[in-house]
């Protein structure tokens, strides 16, 4: 058998550590075995997907050093390779289930699957998604009523007695009861695929060998399986990546750690190091050193011997390794990293935008720009002051400003200060009094380029991480205080 692997991201959002970690497992076991890696891309979330994101999870790969055999950018035997250009394959097979007998339309109203779901999640039923509603429905009234243009989705059938039995590489065998598992839509109302059915579809059509990709997938593996079973075709392996943790062991997640390779970038990593960190990431080598290339990981992997303990992604483990990295460079090395780090035209074109209204000499770039070009900012509690307001309101006012903006979805100006805006009204506070200690936080000092600006051209990550520290200047929330905060935020 022929190893390929693939990585399959939605473009709904930066490009993510945990994207990295993946692409980079996937990478390193089909070169391991002389087999090919696959960039798949899996847009079929039409809201929330973006050429912009898309351009940016390419770019990051292709920054870590990650290259693809196939792709949507350099073609191949078994495009296309963006699921938006699939729909007619998918049709096809969706077409091809309902046709068989394992898939049906279903016509039920939003309002009807929320009451169904509130009913079943209030008797403790073991599969609180569906009641099945339109599944034995005669066929000849579902064609009358497709005709007839009623909107409607189509429904995997899914078993209603016994288990589903499948095994995951790390794991072993995993057994899953059918009754707990509600029959997937495959197709949405406008037509386009869920992603267990294109998933599975693509995977086969594109000839993956082995599926490597996080844990949180693991429940989805049963309507997986069933669909490959009701295509007659030959399930792929299964290996489940165990979760990147936070420090305190709790899932990696933006609201506690830069999740972005974008942040890590801007922040003067080097790539290097980067992919060396990640994978260190629940594996290790022979003699377990910690500094190693990716030839090194190629000639030494194993599936296998990846831990299950939940891998901790520590920023100053992974800032401590970089350290060791720049030191092995020779100064050549290092001003050829400096001159594509600092010296990047588009970077310093955004740059440039922002503060040249202040400048009177070029001599002046450097006072106006350091908080541009660093992972944080000197920031003292007088910054962070706010007339009239107690320290304890300081942190409320930035923390939820920090909520608010992990809301973002496109980070531009415009949305910044919009959300900035209503964060200000639902405190009441007018705008140069609210957005005082946000300079303090984000740029490390009352006298600075324009906020919003400055926070488009930072990135959504770096804003976080710099409020972040503010808030944890000022002595941090506990637990407690925290959930009353979220409370009363979210109501």
């Amino acid at each position: 058998m022929k190893v390929r692997t693939r990585l399959a991201p939605s473009p709904t959002g930066d490009p993510h550590v945990g994207t990295a970690y993946q692409a980079l497992f996937g990478y390193v076991w089909a070169k391991k075995n002389g087999g090919e890696f696959v960039l798949r891309i899996e847009d079929t979330d039409r809201e929330r997907s973006t050429d912009t994101s898309e351009k940016a999870i390419l770019d990051s790969l292709k920054w870590l050093g990650l290259s693809w055999d196939e792709g949507p950018d350099c073609g191949g035997p078994h495009g296309p390779y963006r699921q938006s250009d699939r729909l007619n394959i998918y049709t096809e097979h969706i077409n091809r289930l309902v046709q068989e007998g394992h898939a049906y339309p279903c016509f039920c109203s939003k309002q009807r699957l929320d009451e169904v779901r509130a009913k079943l999640v209030a008797e403790k039923a073991p599969n609180r998604g569906y009641d099945r509603h339109c599944r034995n429905m005669d066929p000849a009234q579902a064609k009358k009523r497709m005709e007839a243009g009623e909107p409607f989705v189509i429904r995997m059938k899914v078993p209603l007695e016994g288990e589903c039995i499948f095994t995951d590489l790390l794991r072993g065998e995993i057994r899953k009861d059918w009754a707990s598992i509600d029959d997937q839509v495959i197709m949405k109302a406008d037509g386009f695929p869920t992603y267990h059915l294109a998933v599975v579809v693509d995977d086969h059509l594109m000839e993956i060998s082995h599926i490597i990709r996080g844990e949180e997938w693991i429940n989805s593996v049963p309507k997986h399986v069933l669909l490959y079973r009701y295509f007659g075709w030959n399930t792929p392996v299964f290996c489940h990546l165990p979760l990147l943790r936070n420090p305190d062991k709790s899932k990696l997640s933006k609201r506690k750690n830069p999740t972005s390779i974008n942040y890590y970038r801007k922040a003067g990593f080097l790539p290097e190091a980067m992919l060396n960190y990640l994978g260190m990431m629940g594996w290790h080598m022979p003699d377990e050193s910690e500094q190693f290339s990716i030839d090194d990981m190629i000639a030494n992997f194993e599936l296998t011997n990846i831990s299950l303990g939940g891998p901790v992604f520590d920023r100053a483990k992974l800032r401590w390794l970089n350290g060791r990295y720049m030191r092995d460079r020779t100064h050549a090395e290092i001003t050829a990293s400096l001159k594509q780090w600092a010296l990047n035209e588009n970077y310093i074109s955004k740059v440039a935008k922002v503060v040249s209204a202040r400048l009177e000499t070029l001599a002046d770039w450097g006072y106006f720009t350091a908080m541009f070009f660093s992972d944080s900012v000197p920031v003292t509690e007088e910054l962070l002051q706010v007339k009239d307001m107690e320290k304890e309101m300081v942190q409320e006012l930035l923390q939820v400003t920090l909520w608010k903006l992990e809301k973002i979805r496109d980070w531009s100006r415009e949305n910044i200060s919009a959300s900035l805006r209503e964060t200000a009204d639902s405190f009441e506070m007018k705008m140069k009094h609210y957005t005082s200690p946000l300079y303090g936080a984000i740029c490390g000092s009352k006298v600075a380029p324009p906020l919003f600006d400055s926070m488009e051209v930072l990135g959504s990550d770096l804003c976080r991480v710099r409020i972040s520290a503010a808030i944890d200047l000022l002595g941090g929330i506990s637990g407690k205080r925290m959930k009353k905060l979220e409370k009363k935020y979210q109501s």
